[in-house]
C-alpha cells in the first residue's frame, strides 16, 4: 500500500473511503477529492444521495449495499468488481458510510486487495458515534464517569447472528457503550444489558438517521427504553453515565 502522492484518484488503485454519517459537510477533504476524480464508485446503501451527487458526472456508480438486510451483491462479488475495474486501469472508490474500519467489512476487502496485489489507500471517515455525540452535545468519555469507550454491534457474520451483544463477566462501570446495528428489539437488548450488570438507571439514547434532516432522538434509561419510540434504521445507541442529553 502506497501513500497517495496526488489529490486525484490514480488509475488501477482502490480507495476504501469513509463517507461519514450522511451529511456532506462531514466529509474529509481527501474523501471529497476522491469522489470528484474516481472512475468507478462502489457505495453502500447508507451513503446519502447528497454525497453521491458530489461525484464526477462521468463516474460509473455501482451500488453494492443491502436493502432490508438483503445484499444486492455478495461480498465476493464486490471483490470481483474491484479486481475487474482496476485491471482495466480504472480508479475505484469503495465508499462506506461512517468510517471504513468500523463494522464495514474492511478486513475482508483489504485481504482481497492484498491477495490480488492491487494498490489501495484507506481514508477514514467520521463514525456515527462521533457524529451523534457532537449533534447531542454530549461527551462520550468523562473524567468522573467514563474512561473507556466500547464499540459493539448486534449484527454478526452468517451463522453467528445474535439478537444482543453478549459479555464475558461484568460490564465495566466506567465505560460508554456504543451499539451499531442494534436490530429492532430494543427492549430485549436493554434487558440483556441490565442482566449483564449494567444498572437499569444508566442513561441511554437511540438516534435514528444521524446527521440527516430525518434524525430522530429517543433519550431514556435502559429501564425505560421503548421499542416504539425509536425511529427507523439506521440506528446507533449510546449507553453510559457520560451521556448527557437534555
Amino acid at each position: 500500500m502506497n501513500a497517495h502522492s496526488q489529490d486525484e484518484a490514480q488509475p488501477g488503485h482502490v480507495y476504501l473511503v469513509g463517507a461519514g454519517p450522511g451529511d456532506p459537510g462531514l466529509l474529509t477533504l481527501r474523501a471529497l477529492a476522491l469522489l470528484q476524480t474516481s472512475d468507478v464508485i462502489l457505495p453502500d446503501d447508507l451513503v446519502s444521495d447528497e454525497i453521491l451527487a458530489l461525484a464526477s458526472p462521468t463516474a460509473n456508480i455501482i451500488p453494492v449495499g443491502k436493502r432490508c438486510g438483503q445484499p444486492r451483491i455478495t461480498q465476493a462479488g464486490i471483490h470481483d468488481l474491484m479486481r475487474e475495474h482496476t485491471a482495466e486501469g480504472s480508479s475505484v472508490l469503495r465508499l462506506k458510510s461512517g468510517d471504513p474500519l468500523v463494522f464495514g467489512r474492511a478486513g475482508e476487502e483489504i485481504a482481497a486487495l492484498r491477495e490480488a496485489n492491487i494498490p489501495f489507500e484507506i481514508v477514514p471517515g467520521i463514525s456515527a458515534a462521533f457524529a451523534v455525540a457532537a449533534e447531542l452535545q454530549t461527551p462520550l468519555t468523562d473524567r468522573s464517569s467514563a474512561s473507556k469507550l466500547i464499540f459493539a454491534t448486534a449484527h454478526h457474520a452468517a451463522g453467528k447472528l445474535e439478537l444482543t451483544p453478549k459479555w464475558t463477566g461484568a460490564f465495566p462501570e466506567d465505560a460508554t457503550l456504543v451499539i451499531y446495528m442494534p436490530g429492532r428489539n430494543f427492549r430485549a437488548l436493554a434487558d440483556d444489558l441490565i442482566a449483564s450488570g449494567i444498572p437499569a438507571n444508566t442513561p441511554c439514547v437511540a438516534v435514528s438517521k444521524a446527521s440527516t434532516p430525518e434524525e430522530h432522538v429517543h433519550a431514556s434509561t435502559l429501564a425505560t427504553l421503548e421499542d416504539a419510540a425509536v425511529g427507523p434504521a439506521p440506528v446507533v445507541m449510546l449507553i453510559g453515565h457520560a451521556i448527557q442529553v437534555t
